[in-house]
């Protein structure tokens, strides 16, 4: 049974870095997916390039037995299909298993995002008289300004940042750059935080990153996010809210203040129009709501 190390996982793995440029999370995904599916052929005594389609079914069965989500269950068969086209053009598999399956059915489930009240409560809630309250602050402005990814936010450093015109460059998914626009508020959080923060939380060391954890690194994905599950609290928001929730926040509020969908397509570096229609219905959702609540017919 191949294991995370094994050849064929590797080389496609690598095949997702080299040739199609997807990030470390991304393709751990897939390589959690693959592994999933060949724990299993194990246990039938079986394996990756032996697999048939009807074992691939019988899995998706075991699957659904077990009760994962739909939404779940796509994701692994996008993996596995990726992968055994992957090994068809290498010629180490003679069919794709993969070929005759289709996607399970799933509804699309709206973003979560946060009014624009809960999204001002949350930004107030850092403690800005203090060191990392400033820095928590900056990022979350940042953050909500300009629509980042949590790893587009953590990984910028000094050279991403132009405070005279406004602006950042960011790395998104595919190593694709865009420039976004900051906006005076967080331009103004920002200049505070390089002028008042910055140097005392590098303690000596040496670093380019923007907003650096412990002996200068990047700070972690994960330390932001218990961060911001902090500031939940004390702002008292009752939904749970997550660093993808600002961004999905940003797209919303700029749709309802009137914002053009390419543009918003563009801030928030989706290569794929479809993938930015989404907010459309958030907003519409959002109209029928206030139209139920306060129209005397609603």
């Amino acid at each position: 049974m191949p294991s995370p190390s094994s050849p064929i996982i590797q080389e496609f793995l690598q095949h997702l870095w080299l040739e199609r440029g997807l990030s470390k999370n991304t393709r751990e995904a897939y390589q959690r997916d693959i592994l999933l599916f060949s724990n299993w052929l194990k246990e039938q005594e079986n394996d990756l390039v032996d697999a048939s389609e009807d074992d691939l079914r019988a899995f998706l069965g075991w699957r659904f037995e077990q009760k994962y989500h739909p939404r779940s269950t796509a994701r692994q068969i996008s993996s596995l299909r990726a992968f055994y086209r992957h090994m068809l053009q290498n010629h180490q598999i003679l069919t794709d298993i993969t070929a005759n399956i289709e996607m399970p059915r799933q509804g699309k489930a709206l973003p979560k995002t946060l009014s624009e009240d809960d999204v001002n409560a949350l930004l107030n809630s850092p403690d800005t008289d203090t060191t990392i309250g400033l820095r928590d602050r900056t990022m979350l402005e940042l953050l909500y300004a300009c629509g980042l990814r949590i790893s587009e936010l953590v990984n910028l450093n000094l050279d991403n940042i132009n405070l005279r015109q406004g602006v950042i460059r960011v790395t998104g998914k595919g190593s694709k750059e865009r420039l976004v626009p900051m906006g005076q508020e967080a331009i103004d959080w920002l200049a505070s935080y390089l002028k008042q923060a910055r140097s005392e939380l590098l303690n000596n060391y040496e670093s380019r990153t923007l907003f650096p954890g412990r002996y200068g690194r990047p700070m972690t994905r994960q330390t932001f996010w218990h961060r911001i599950k902090h500031y939940n609290t004390i702002a008292g928001i009752k939904s749970d809210v997550s660093p993808h929730v600002l961004r999905h926040a940003f797209a919303t509020h700029l749709l309802n203040h009137g914002a053009d969908l390419r543009v918003v397509q563009l801030l928030l570096g989706h290569s794929d129009l479809s993938t930015t229609q989404i907010y459309t219905h958030i907003a519409n959702h959002r109209l029928t709501e206030l139209h139920k609540e306060h129209h005397p017919r609603g």
